[in-house]
């Protein structure tokens, strides 16, 4: 006899009970079981219904989850690019209507668009891609997001866990290539983390000095199935501290080097664009009586049109601004970083000035390329809002009729031509017919410059440039995201026709869904930047920068299903720019421009910002 035949013959034999007897006991104890079950059930309900008692957590995969959390965080929509260890995530996708993916054509492609949707809506990116050469495709563009902080959330699979480190196919340590350019990164061990993580991430990229963070999903915890909770309200993240109190006292030793100063200048920088203080910079500007220089990402944070702007500073920084810096006798850095294209030569950089202030949110920044005797740690827009409180105006007006002086002999000009269409009328066109309120993204070349120049930027986040990492491809690709993040405006991608070619296959996206980018190419057959410090650094020894043999670019845009056009004079200039306006879909007008043709003003490598070269046009000739 078996042991437990022989246990339960014995236990019903001491209770003198028959197995009839104790079947019909166990069914009616059943019976009542499931009665009570289903009573305890249903007050279960009632109570979760009425908000009295917590309901069940629901059983969902990591990819779940992950979209959860994304819509939670209220993200409009992911770029990316699907591969093998991506595919639970993408699985997922399909149950989820509400929410939206963007199919790029490259990584990059990708990563710059949600760039572009980052900086000029001042909501958090989110692109998505495989592993190995998927996550690394995306690395210039993390790399891009970071030197100019751009709150980015990047999103990475990987391979399962049990293959980590086993040189499996498609594995890539996107963590540890990623490290230094990214604000933080997390590796998903299990997936009932993502919920937590998710949204540490959206508040680790979008506070204190912004920046991209990783979060990287093997395969294996992306389709692991756990007992979902949402995550809490308010992230907590051990160590940090995004947003430094104000500290009166240096706001108070700033304001009164203000009202000491005769020569003082404001350098504005991207910091005031992304802690949405353009108008707190204004009324600091108007109180106190300083002209304001804004640097390259600075540009819109402080109106062009308003008397108290010189210009961009630095390498190719206009002729008032770079004097105004050389004779300060007070700087006030706000929101930027002391640059090197700024500076130049940073032993001759503004050798008058007997008090430099810098207002910043990251402390790491305050005296790392130049001297700081004041210095305000906090967010641009609290401490501005501060200082407000009890600004004074300096004793500038002697200066600011000096600056004016130098702003109306010294303008940007360049020689005009009845017969050659010159890039310089080509983005003046483009801010007339656009009175100014697109949003413009550039390539980076000789075009930038000349649209930081020519194209007068009065609102913020309506320049979208790649500044630090001076990153070719990424203008094209970055108008998709800002035209989807500002569906009411028009947006106008300038790029060069060497740019041009490195995500031009992102023309797909906007053809197929009808995202209504205006496109300009800027083509002079060459490599214009390069060509242009062979020639004045380099004594015209000019290597591998001749770009002919690229493509029909009006034909390429036509082989993606948009319409193209193309103009060499002024008179076809504006035709055909008034046509790509008037057509709602996108466009790409290419404008045909002479090869000779330089950005000026320029400072040569190792010299100082008062060594201009003018183009002919001035006396400070290096």
């Amino acid at each position: 006899m078996k042991r437990m035949e022989w246990m339960e013959q014995a236990e019903q034999a001491g209770n003198g009970t028959t197995e009839q007897e104790s079947q019909a006991e166990r069914t009616e104890q059943s019976g009542q079981s499931e009665q009570a079950g289903e009573t305890n059930e249903k007050e279960r309900r009632s109570a979760a219904a009425s908000g009295e008692y917590p309901p069940e957590p629901e059983t969902i995969t990591g990819s779940e989850a992950l979209l959860r959390g994304l819509l939670a965080e209220g993200v409009e929509c992911v770029f990316g690019y699907p591969g093998g260890s991506a595919l639970n995530i993408y699985d997922a996708m399909t149950d989820n209507p509400d929410f939206k993916h963007l199919l790029a054509r490259h990584e990059q492609g990708a990563v710059h668009a949600a760039d572009g949707y980052a900086r000029s809506t001042g909501k958090v990116g989110v692109c998505l891609a495989t592993s190995g050469p998927g996550a690394a495709n995306l690395v210039t563009g993390i790399a891009t997001a970071y030197m100019d902080s751009v709150p980015l959330v990047v999103i990475t699979a990987n391979v399962p866990t049990g293959l980590i480190g086993t040189d499996a196919f498609q594995e890539a340590d996107i963590v540890g290539i990623t490290m230094p350019i990214t604000k933080h990164s997390y590796f998903v061990r299990d997936a009932g983390d993502l919920p937590r993580i998710v949204r540490e991430a959206f508040y680790v990229a979008n506070s204190g000095r912004k920046g991209p963070v990783l979060i990287d999903i093997p395969k294996d915890v992306s389709n692991q199935r756990f007992a979902y909770r949402p995550a809490e309200d308010e992230p907590r993240v051990r160590g940090y501290e995004p947003a430094p109190a104000v500290d009166p006292g240096e706001v108070k030793r700033l304001l009164g080097a203000i009202a000491a100063a005769e020569r003082p200048v404001i350098i504005a920088g991207g910091g005031v664009v992304y802690a949405n203080a353009s108008a707190e910079l204004l009324a600091f500007a108007e109180q106190t009586r300083v002209p304001v220089v804004t640097t390259l990402l600075g540009l819109g944070g402080f109106a062009s049109s308003h008397e108290l702007w010189l210009g961009m500073p630095g390498h190719h920084g206009e002729y008032a601004a770079n004097m105004a810096i050389q004779r300060a006798d007070l700087l006030v850095a706000i929101g930027a970083r002391f640059d090197d294209r700024v500076t130049m030569k940073l032993d001759g950089f503004a050798p008058l000035a007997k008090t430099i202030a810098h207002i910043d949110i990251d402390p790491a920044e305050v005296g790392k390329n130049v001297r700081t005797d004041i210095v305000c740690i906090g967010d641009v827009k609290d401490v501005l809002r501060f200082a407000n409180e009890a600004a004074k105006p300096a004793r500038s007006e002697a200066w600011l009729a000096e600056l004016r002086a130098n702003k109306a002999a010294y303008p940007l000009r360049y020689r005009d031509s009845e017969t050659e269409l010159k890039p310089q009328f080509v983005i003046e066109l483009i801010h007339e017919t656009t009175g100014g309120d697109a949003i413009v993204t550039t390539d980076v070349g000789q075009h930038q410059m000349w649209t930081a120049h020519y194209y007068k930027f009065n609102r913020p986040r309506s320049l979208i440039t790649s500044g630090g990492m001076g990153t070719m491809g990424f203008g094209f690709p970055s108008a998709i995201g800002a035209q989807l993040g500002n569906p009411g405006r028009l947006v106008v991608s300038i790029n060069g026709d060497g740019g041009m070619q490195m995500c031009a296959q992102e023309m797909a996206v906007c053809a197929i869904h009808n995202i209504p980018v205006k496109i300009v190419v800027i083509n002079n057959q060459v490599l214009g930047m390069v060509k242009q410090q062979q020639e004045i650094m380099y004594e015209r020894r000019y290597s591998q920068i001749d770009l002919a043999g690229s493509p029909d670019f009006v034909k390429l845009a036509e082989a993606y299903g948009i319409k193209g056009l193309r103009a060499s004079t002024k008179a076809e200039a504006r035709q055909a720019w008034r046509e790509a306006l008037d057509t709602p879909a996108p466009v790409l007008v290419e404008f045909m421009v002479p090869m000779d043709e330089n950005v000026y003003p320029m400072v040569v490598a190792g010299t100082t910002l008062d060594r201009m070269i003018l183009g002919g046009f001035g006396e400070q000739e290096a």
